[in-house]
């Protein structure tokens, strides 16, 4: 009987003799050879693709698109992260198919997503939330008055309560209207602006009924912002501060960007102190 017994080229074989019996005779086995180990010294050069071919030989290509680096296989690593909680429990198991659970993963997602909260979760309030909110629209806003009916509104202003050189902002049709109780002296520096000067030119005794008061809507003409009453470089005016839109105290287009007046609506005075607009 035969014994083969191999070690790595790193270990030193003895050279011994061995006597096996084979059926009543006797055969001596050659002594083996001994190798010693021999100690590999590199350089200590850069390492370049060309002194890696040298030193690997031919097991080792060199060229274009290869990576040009040695690696080393560590076996001692042993710590390996284990991420088992994590994971679900119809792929723990190394033998498990994904597909086979792709399905019943998804509709989990699915249903957090679009169902009926479960385990408590809320994350279906997006999808639910937003449909009820179309649904109530469509079954309410008929109810409310139509849009003919909403541009035709009109609302009466008592002047009476506006101090002079103040604003009153109302709200008319959704949009700020703003009415302002005019000194003597922005009417008379409003009406002396030469029309050569403005953008929009349109004179201040167009855009009145009455010298004292000024009525418009308070909305930008440039990208439809609500301008802020008293502000800006025109004394009694308006300033829209998110592009720099500046008004005078007669509504109209100084310096900014916006490309015309603030719009005068259609308005009457009932009397001295009241006015109806729209």
């Amino acid at each position: 009987m035969f014994l083969a017994h191999s070690a790595s080229l790193g270990i030193k074989a003895a050279a011994v003799t061995r006597t096996i019996s084979l059926a009543g005779e006797k055969c001596t086995l050659p002594p083996a050879v001994s190798r010693e180990k021999t100690p590999v010294h590199f350089p200590s050069s850069k390492c370049t693709g060309e002194f890696k071919s040298r030193i690997l030989g031919s097991s080792a290509s060199c060229g274009l698109g290869v990576p040009l680096q040695i690696r080393a296989v560590h076996t001692d690593v042993t710590n390996v992260p284990d991420f088992t909680a994590d994971r679900a429990d119809s792929t723990k198991s190394p033998t498990s198919r994904s597909a086979d659970s792709d399905i019943q993963r998804k509709m989990f997602s699915y249903t957090m997503m679009f169902g009926k909260f479960p385990l408590g979760d809320c994350s279906g309030a997006v999808v639910a939330t937003t449909a009820a909110k179309y649904t109530v629209k469509a079954f309410v806003m008929p109810l409310g008055p139509t849009a003919k009916t909403l541009a035709e509104a009109s609302i009466e202003v008592n002047l009476s309560a506006i101090p002079e050189g103040k604003n009153l902002v109302l709200k008319w049709r959704n949009k700020p209207l703003f009415v302002r109780h005019r000194t003597a002296e922005e009417i008379s520096r409003e009406r002396a602006v030469p029309l050569s000067s403005l953008r929009d030119p349109e004179r201040d005794e167009d855009r009145v009924q009455q010298d004292k008061w000024l009525i418009c809507v308070g909305i930008c003409t440039h990208l439809g912002c609500v301008p802020i009453a008293n502000a800006g470089e025109y004394p009694g005016g308006f300033f829209c501060p998110c592009h720099g839109s500046h008004f005078d105290a007669s509504g109209r287009i100084r310096k900014g960007p916006a490309p015309t007046n603030m719009e005068v609506p259609e308005y009457k005075f009932i009397d001295e102190n009241n006015v109806i607009v729209g």
